[in-house]
């Protein structure tokens, strides 16, 4: 899942200006899970930004709304007349759903209420762990499912660094070392002797070193073509 942690009120305070009429538009699906930008979470910044609006002598009408999801754009098309009516709208979406909104409605000014941060899970009530890069090239076949590029530090790809130490990485003794853990499920697999394959330099142009990212599904493309 995505994950995101919501802006300081103040810095929202500054996105938003002087706008008379503001949207705030939650999704109903990862940073709803993270409890960064769900419903519950739009309703309670929209009442905060009314309350600090008016203790600033300057009364803003601020509404709030929830979307399934920012990222598409029949979600979106739900809530097109309320985006209409406001002079700007402000996405508790992550990043995707900010840039999606202000695409599908090239004549409305939107603002960021969240700051994206990785993709993950919860390991504990309250607690997200980084999980996933992106990278492109997944090799969690050879890794046993554990990600040195997300997972390391330093994301290498044939073993540990030399800093680690009792099983933690140098830059935090509360860190794991990605390559611990992934010695330790390959040995309890007896797959131990996948870590003798040396790995070759990892091809970055599949991830963002090869510039913005696109997926096409030919299969889909012809099935749309045919409806």
């Amino acid at each position: 899942m995505i994950t995101g942690e919501q802006k300081p009120l103040e810095e929202i305070q500054a996105l938003l200006g002087d706008a008379e009429k503001v949207l705030v538009v939650g999704c109903g699906t990862c940073v709803t899970v993270c409890f960064a930008g769900g419903s519950r979470e739009a309703q309670i910044l929209s009442a905060s930004l009314r309350m600090a609006s008016k203790l600033n002598d300057h009364p803003q009408d601020v509404t709030d709304v929830t979307v399934q999801r920012q990222c598409e754009w029949e979600y979106l098309d739900e809530i097109e007349k309320e985006i209409a009516e406001a002079d700007i709208v402000l996405s508790l979406g992550c990043g995707i759903g900010v840039q999606a909104i202000a695409e599908h409605f090239p004549d409305t000014w939107v603002v960021p209420g969240l700051n994206t941060t990785f993709m993950g899970i919860p390991q504990e009530q309250g607690v997200w762990e980084e999980r996933c890069a992106a990278c492109g090239d997944c090799i969690l076949g050879l890794t046993g499912g554990i990600c040195p590029i997300a997972r390391c530090s330093k994301s290498l790809l044939n073993g540990p660094c030399g800093g680690s130490e009792d099983g933690h990485c140098e830059i935090d003794p509360e860190v794991p070392c990605a390559w611990q853990l992934i010695y330790d499920r390959l040995t309890s697999m007896g797959k131990e002797d996948t870590l003798l394959e040396l790995q070759p330099p990892k091809n970055w142009q599949v991830s963002r070193d090869g510039g913005p990212r696109k997926i096409i599904r030919e299969d889909l493309r012809l099935i749309s073509d045919e409806a």
